[in-house]
């Protein structure tokens, strides 16, 4: 979706590297892929501590850089977890009780402060945010979409699968769309910097790109139906299974969560 906005991951980006790329990460065994990212979820969901998530973090982000996949692009994409962040984490700042940052702000209320611990929760939160997220973008842009798609009609049950599927093949007829109305737009004389002064344009853009994304959807349907289509995508193609040294790396990495649980007693 880069020429819609730069803050937004694009889709055709991200496919065509995991096609054609060839970093250190897509040589990786799709599984080995989808267990580190369990366990990653597991790590960011009971890790406590600000030095210890921080880390986490770093390692997924220099396991980003060593793909060879774009860092300028990673940070235009961070603009919507960060808002997810901002949007919690800043009245954290102000109503987590702690040692005062700063001046106290009388208010009617009592006073507000940004505190030391209130400061320490939003860290924490961006780096469990920021870790999840930067993983899961690698692993999209490479892993290709053959092996996507045998991960998801392996796991997922359906007709959840066959949704994933279809809407993955259906966002790029969706981008398509909303583009040509954004360039239409343009040509117009169309100014679309600024969202208040033209919502309306805004409002007509969604619902042409809707309307026509139900228009297509119908002819789709029709189209996947008279060439056999009944409900099911049927994935052919298999992935092989790990080698040793990634199981012994999976293994690893769950051995560590659990021992931190168990010594933390986060389980408990």
């Amino acid at each position: 979706m880069a020429a819609l906005s730069s803050h937004v991951p694009d889709p055709r980006l991200m496919t065509a590297m995991a096609e054609h790329g060839d970093g250190l990460l897509h040589r990786v065994n799709p599984w080995t892929k989808v267990a580190i990212l369990g366990a990653l979820v597991l790590a960011v969901t009971i890790i406590d501590g600000v030095a210890l998530l921080v880390g986490l973090y770093a390692a997924v982000f220099v396991a980003y850089l060593t793909a060879g996949l774009p860092v300028r692009r990673l940070l235009g994409w961070y603009s919507l977890p960060v808002l997810f962040v901002v949007s919690i984490g800043g009245p954290l700042l102000v109503m987590e009780p702690g040692t005062p940052i700063g001046p106290v702000l009388a208010t009617p209320l009592g006073g507000l402060s940004v505190t030391i611990e209130g400061a320490r929760l939003v860290v924490e939160l961006a780096a469990r945010s920021m870790a999840v997220v930067t993983f899961v973008l690698a692993t999209t842009m490479t892993t290709p979409y053959a092996d996507v798609a045998t991960v998801v009609d392996r796991l997922l049950p359906r007709p959840v699968d066959q949704v994933a599927l279809l809407t993955y093949r259906f966002t790029f007829v969706m981008l398509e769309t909303l583009e040509d109305l954004v360039d239409a737009a343009r040509s117009r004389g169309a100014t679309l910097s600024a969202f208040w002064s033209n919502r309306r344009v805004y409002a007509r853009m969604l619902g042409m790109t809707m309307i026509t994304a139900i228009e297509r959807s119908e002819r789709l349907v029709a189209a996947m139906e008279a060439r056999g289509y009944d409900g099911s995508i049927a994935m052919t193609s298999e992935i092989p299974r790990p080698p040793l040294a990634e199981l012994v790396v999976v293994a690893a990495t769950y051995l560590l969560v659990g021992g931190y649980a168990v010594a933390t007693g986060a389980f408990l």
